[in-house]
Parts: structure tokens; sequence; C-alpha cells
């Protein structure tokens, strides 16, 4: 198993990072949380998981060892695969998962894109053992709700624009995060402002 990669930045895309390792470019794939901490050019040390299938070797990177774990654990309920455990991740923080399965939190649940109300009390069922407590203190809401401008501006930084532009495409997609029901999904966000920037260049 790969555990991490470490080298610098070649490529940073919406959903994804190239790190070069030896002169090799690898491919990550990221939430945009994590990517929101990388920099193109810079030494980036990833967490990461190396998912195995059939057709494709896909390699999940990750901001630090409790975060893999959680994608890990995440996978073993039944109907959660890699995405829609970097899903989870990419709305909550792994202390918010915790909590939200602790406390029995649906809500919580149903604001992944993918997870309905069924799914969501399922999940419950089948993670409460095995996530274990919440690692930190009460968090405010989740992350992505207490600061998705914060964080799709990092990520659009992270990509290379310049602050204007970042500052620009968030007030852009300001409508379409408001207008969301539950917690502001920044992954879509992310996509919307770069169709923006793009249009804009």
């Amino acid at each position: 198993m790969i555990a991490f990669v470490s080298g610098p930045v070649a490529a940073l895309a919406p959903d994804s990072a190239v790190v070069e390792v030896g002169g090799i470019g690898i491919a990550v794939q990221c939430t945009p949380n994590t990517l929101s901490g990388l920099r193109m050019g810079r030494q980036a040390k990833l967490a990461t998981s190396l998912v195995v299938r059939e057709d494709s070797l896909t390699l999940y990177g990750f901001a630090d060892d409790d975060e893999r774990q959680v994608f890990e654990l995440l996978q073993t309920a039944s109907g959660v695969g890699p995405r829609l455990a970097q899903s989870m991740l990419a709305v909550h923080s792994p202390d918010a998962l915790r909590r939200a399965v602790s406390t029995g939190d649906e809500k919580a649940l149903i604001a992944v894109p993918g997870i309905g109300k069924k799914g969501a009390q399922k999940l419950l069922l089948e993670l409460k053992d095995r996530l274990g407590e919440p690692i930190g203190a009460p968090a405010v809401g989740t992350a992505v709700t207490a600061g998705w401008r914060d964080q799709l501006h990092a990520a659009l930084i992270g990509l290379g624009y310049a602050t204007r532009e970042a500052d620009e495409a968030v007030s852009a997609v300001a409508p379409q995060a408001e207008a969301a029901e539950g917690t502001p999904q920044v992954g879509q966000l992310l996509k919307a402002a770069l169709q923006t920037l793009n249009r804009a260049r």
C-alpha cells in the first residue's frame, strides 16, 4: 500500500493534484479542503489510500492520517464506495462525522450529495461503533457551513488565480450557495466558480 506521497505539487485541478515523486507525477484525488492547502511548486505531503478496481488504480489523498483512516472506515459500511466516502469528507471534517454518528444526526449525513434519509439512517446504524468518539472540541456547525467562502477562496488561490479573480468568483457563486438547501457543497461551488473564471478570460 502507498501510505503517503511527498514532493512538489506539479498540477492542481478542482478534484485532484499531481505530486512529483522521484521524477514521476502521481495523480491524487482530493477534497476541496485538502486542495486548498496545496500550492503549485511547493512541497506537499499527503496521506494516501489506494483503491484497486479491475479497470483502475485510484489514489486518494488526505491532509492527515486521521482523515485517511475515517475515509477507509466509512467504506466498511454497505453501499459506501470511495467516491461517496470522499464526498462525506468534502462536506464534514472527520470529527464532524464522528459527532454526527455518535449523536445520530441524520441531517448532517443528508447534507452529503448522494445520501437520502433512509441511507443516512442505515449509515448511522452501521458506523455507530466504528468511527469512535470526536477527538477535538465541539465545532460550531461543520467546517464547510462555517466558512464555504473561505474554503472556496483558498482553493481558487491554490489553483493559481489572483486574489481579485478569486474574490469575483466567490461573489459570482454566492447566490447559488445561498439558494442551496442545507450545507453549501464546496466541490460544486468550485466547479461553478471555475466556469465563471473561464468565461471571463
